[in-house]
């Protein structure tokens, strides 16, 4: 075949275009910039703000570009089907799919909400829509596509589905009203989380009375969620969106005694008797409970699995399950032995632990222990990191019995959380705890807060 020259220049020059093709908008072509230094991780945090408006061909194209310098190949096929044809059903479904397979939902949920709504029978659609409002906290939203399609879809899992974001959105009503709705579960698989959702609804009920639920109501909801007691709340930045959470924390031997002050306040007033504290094996949950057996009272002993009516003290449990045993003991303490309290001080929020503590001193981002090298003012003002302290665990513990555990008055912005307030809230919800499972929580729930990106 013979072409001529205007028509050969005109293919090469399509072919270049398609080649070299970049994002149009600004925030897209930050994106592109960042994946020219190898930046991966900033390319998709510069998706998430603009993701629900942005071009989702031109989306596609930096993400399609991310997955193939990190080896997605599932992704990168998606990403490239739906920049050539983004008003395509299947295109936007299956690039939805890979997204949110390849841990990034923010940028399925516009691909699957235009499938839904080119294919609004879709149950598979609508399903995955879901889980990635879900994953993304946006539990009202899924509640709505939900509420729209429940002429259609099926009790289990749909109206299950709606049940479970109506707590999460803080809609205890309607959560209520279609729980009353869903009969049994043929299928054993959706027996467990039946009992779940039935065992937070109880603890709803029972969590009214004394707290109000509401968007700030940070305790209120970790007892509703997961069966945790949270021991206190952050007294800085509630008026900026921390509402009780940290997002940086630079933790001190006086905050540690505070939380296991709640814990020994928290066992007392919901009468549960302990006979030892068990000692985890990482270095900073062996300190600590060797604190908590001198302030409760209690021998300490090696965590062993299956021991009764001990409390096992953990400092971080995510630090817990990067140790060598850290994963086994895990496996073994996602089942309450009789008697075991699990206790954990400072609980990572943005990346829950897999398993789901009893009670909690303090919900953060990132922590710093006391006994790790912290930020203090060099001589010309400056921060330097302070050598970590590696004295024998026994030491760091006493020093943490011998703080002062008078809590922070902070910025003076956080509502009233004195020992009266904590004490009341477990006198009212005792009989429901230590009953729940210790699922991993894949929400933050109702109440929201700022936090580092």
């Amino acid at each position: 075949m013979v072409l001529s020259g205007f028509r050969l220049s005109a293919m090469i020059t399509g072919m270049m275009s398609r080649k070299n093709r970049r994002p149009k908008s600004a925030d897209l072509l930050t994106a592109w910039e960042s994946l020219d230094t190898g930046d991966i991780p900033g390319a998709l945090r510069q998706l998430r703000p603009g993701a629900d408006t942005l071009p989702l061909d031109e989306i596609a194209l930096v993400v399609g570009r991310a997955a193939g310098m990190a080896g997605f190949d599932d992704l990168r096929k998606a990403a490239k089907s739906l920049a050539g044809r983004a008003d395509g059903a299947k295109q936007l479904f299956d690039f939805g799919y890979a997204a949110v397979e390849r841990g990034i939902p923010y940028v399925a949920i516009p691909a699957l909400r235009e499938a839904l709504r080119q294919s609004p029978g879709s149950l598979g659609v609508l399903r995955e829509l879901v889980t990635s409002y879900e994953r993304e906290g946006r539990h009202r939203e899924a509640v709505d596509v939900l509420t729209r399609y429940e002429g259609e879809f099926a009790d289990w899992p749909d109206r299950y589905l709606l049940v479970h974001n109506a707590i999460m959105a803080g809609d205890l009503v309607l959560a209520d009203r279609h729980h009353a709705l869903l009969p049994d579960p043929s299928d054993p698989v959706w027996r467990q989380p039946r009992d779940r959702q039935r065992g937070m609804l109880e603890r709803a009920a029972r969590v009214a009375p004394v707290s109000p639920l509401d968007v700030a109501d940070l305790r209120g909801w970790q007892f509703v969620m997961g069966g945790t007691i949270l021991g206190t709340l952050s007294p800085f930045g509630f008026g900026a969106g921390m509402n009780g959470r940290y997002a940086w924390l630079q933790d001190s031997y006086e905050q540690c005694l505070q939380g296991l002050s709640r814990l020994k306040a928290l066992l007392e007033t919901a009468e549960v008797r302990p006979r030892s504290v068990s000692l985890l094996p990482d270095r900073g949950s062996r300190i600590l409970g060797l604190a908590a057996a001198d302030v409760l009272g209690l021998p300490a002993e090696p965590f062993a699995p299956g021991r009764e009516d001990t409390v096992v003290i953990a400092y971080d449990l995510n630090l817990l399950a990067a140790t060598d045993e850290g994963p086994d003991i895990l496996v073994r303490l996602s089942e309450r032995a009789p008697g075991q309290i699990l206790h954990e001080h400072a609980s990572d929020w943005t990346d829950a632990p897999v398993v789901t503590a009893d009670s909690v001193t303090l919900l953060r981002q990132h922590v710093v222990a006391p006994w790790e090298g912290q930020l203090i003012a060099g001589e010309g003002g400056e921060p330097v990191r302070s050598p970590a302290d590696d004295r024998t665990a026994e030491s760091v513990a006493a020093d943490i019995v011998a703080a002062d555990p008078s809590p922070d008055p902070g910025d003076g912005e956080t509502p009233a959380d004195t020992a009266e307030h904590f004490t009341d809230f477990v006198a009212a919800v005792r009989d429901t705890w230590l009953r729940s499972d210790r699922s991993r929580l894949n929400s933050s729930g109702p109440v929201p807060s700022s936090r580092f990106t």
